[in-house]
């Protein structure tokens, strides 16, 4: 049951990984950090009533693996991200199958997945909304209105994780403006939290599903840059281009981990 979640993460950093070999290079590092998180969002967890938002747009290559990977997306289009003529945008854009919103100016998704949430007690329904958030996004103040006013609903249909690997663009979250401790914030304006390891696939999988009474905060410890060695727990894989040399040892440092 686990295995094929382990595969699809790993297939999805090496579709990752060669998007960020293209000529525009790549948000790389906080794409790996939530690839085990969008493989057990997009490999099981996520149902035909459900929907999905990735506020951090700019790990849009991480979206876009995962998009192709369960065939809303033809895996060929993910050679040509970035380039002319493409419609893989750096940011996810309006009109993709499988893109709920046009994300990227962080901090504007949990207020969108509040809406979708609301809308969908109002009309009945019984889909979940799952929301992928940037820890560095947390800055943002319109998280926090919105934190507030989705713990005030009670959107228990509001599902919230938080890619919290704890570097930004400019270093370390908690140098920039710390966020800890974490956890009791989202508590304190009324969300349920579970605190798990974000790259553990049975971990994820038991938060992302269990429901809760209040909306969820799911904080998945994570680490930037996740797979590629030398480029893991660095601020300096916020953004890459990888060159040929570079993305063979990437590709060489996935397989390393590889479980197959």
């Amino acid at each position: 049951m686990t295995r094929h979640l382990v595969e699809l993460a790993h297939r999805l950093r090496r579709d990752i990984v060669g998007m960020a070999a293209g000529p525009q290079g790549a948000h790389l590092g906080g794409s790996l950090s939530c690839a085990d998180i969008l493989a057990v969002l997009y490999g099981e967890v996520l149902g035909e009533r459900d929907a999905f938002i990735l506020s951090k747009g700019h790990a849009a290559p991480a979206l876009y693996a995962a998009l192709a990977a369960t065939g809303l997306l033809d895996p060929e289009e993910l050679t040509r991200y970035a380039t002319p003529g493409s419609r893989l945008f750096g940011h996810p854009p309006r009109g993709l199958p499988g893109v709920e919103f046009p994300t990227g100016s962080l901090g504007h998704g949990l207020s969108l997945a509040s809406g979708l949430a609301l809308a969908e007690r109002f009309s009945g329904g019984s889909g979940r909304v799952y929301l992928l958030l940037g820890d560095g996004e947390l800055q943002e103040g319109t998280v926090w209105e919105a934190a507030m006013f989705a713990g005030h609903q009670r959107l228990n249909g509001l599902v919230a994780v938080i890619d919290r690997n704890r570097l930004q663009i400019t270093g370390s979250t908690e140098d920039c403006v710390g966020l800890e401790p974490l956890a009791p914030r989202f508590e304190a304006f009324g969300w349920e939290t579970r605190t798990v390891d974000g790259h553990d696939v049975d971990a994820l999988r038991t938060a992302l599903r269990r429901p809760g009474e209040r909306p969820v905060a799911v904080i998945a410890r994570t680490l930037k840059g996740r797979g590629v060695s030398f480029l893991q727990g660095k601020t300096a894989s916020h953004y890459v281009t990888l060159r040929p040399e570079l993305l063979k040892r990437a590709y060489a440092s996935l397989e390393a981990r590889n479980p197959s």
